[in-house]
């Protein structure tokens, strides 16, 4: 096994594609194809399923990813430490679901490093791809959130993943739409106000199920519903649509502007499934570089817990 060998299967594992892999190396796709052969069978597992759409890691290729980028990230500190040669730029990413406050969060950052000797990276995504960024070691840190109702699935992912959820602050469930919309000036906004509006869900993909949502109160009936991909689209159809979506109610209008509103959500019922939990995830026994530390203090600031210490309101 070598450290070359750990790169090919990293770069294969993000560009999704063998020859697009080999381009990015400046190496033959033969080449590289032998190379993670000779690998697989020093190794005794299958790290990739090809097919004609590309390649995925197999279940055993997604147990190693996370290995061969600790490894290789090590070799690369080592170069930027002793190496004689032009220092290269270290590396940060955050993967989250789609907050604003996040994103904030991100900008406030960066603005305390010097860019050029970075190279960042934020990815507003899919649950399951938040966690697993975050396992994978794409990123450092991610941004999700935990309810009454998908509390003991997520546990379990995260524990299958080798991950650990720091909470941050709890959040009643809030109706976020614009301000043109018929129920903006209501003081709180029930189900059955929202009948005649579409909600707005952000797509999970094929795997998806309720645990994987983004929004509360996800087994909800909702007689009209849309699914999204993007923060840009759902605000976007929240003016075309009069659409609406389930959050926390933290919003950020510096970024998103100020033509939405949060109004509280009220029912007859609201069980504990309408309290979100939001908070970060870290690999187990990991420390956070000194950029990921700055990252949760901005969270942090911007969510008014500058004071806490536990990661807890």
């Amino acid at each position: 096994m070598t450290l070359q060998q750990l790169n090919y299967v990293i770069t294969i594992s993000e560009t999704g594609s063998f020859n697009k892999a080999a381009d990015k190396l400046y190496v033959s796709q033969p080449s590289l194809t032998n190379a993670v052969k000779e690998l697989e069978k020093e190794i005794g597992v299958i790290l990739f399923n090809r097919s004609g759409r590309g390649v995925t890691l197999t279940a055993e290729g997604m147990g190693f990813l996370p290995y061969a980028r600790q490894v290789y990230s090590q070799y690369e500190n080592l170069l930027d430490a002793y190496s004689s040669q032009a220092k290269r730029r270290q590396k940060f990413a955050v993967s989250t679901q789609h907050y604003s406050f996040a994103v904030k969060a991100f900008v406030e950052m960066a603005r305390a490093f010097d860019v050029a000797q970075y190279e960042f990276a934020i990815r507003e995504t899919r649950t399951r791809d938040v966690i697993g960024d975050v396992s994978s070691s794409r990123s450092e840190i991610g941004i999700l959130y935990l309810n009454d109702f998908n509390r003991r699935a997520m546990t379990r992912l995260f524990s299958a993943a080798n991950l650990q959820f720091t909470p941050l602050i709890q959040c009643d469930a809030y109706v976020y739409l614009w301000k043109g919309h018929p129920l903006a000036d209501r003081d709180s906004i029930s189900l059955a106000d929202l009948a005649l509006y579409p909600c707005l869900s952000f797509e999970q993909g094929d795997s998806s199920n309720f645990y994987l949502a983004e929004e509360i109160l996800s087994t909800n009936e909702y007689p009209r519903i849309i699914k999204c991909c993007d923060r840009a689209t759902v605000l976007n159809l929240m003016v075309g649509l009069n659409g609406y979506t389930l959050c926390s109610g933290i919003i950020c209008e510096e970024l998103n502007g100020g033509d939405y509103i949060a109004v509280p959500y009220r029912d007859q019922e609201v069980s504990s499934e309408g309290i979100m939990e939001i908070g970060f995830l870290t690999r187990k026994n990991s420390v956070l570089s000194p950029v990921g530390e700055r990252y949760i203090v901005e969270i942090r600031k911007y969510l008014g817990l500058e004071n806490q210490t536990d990661g807890r309101p």
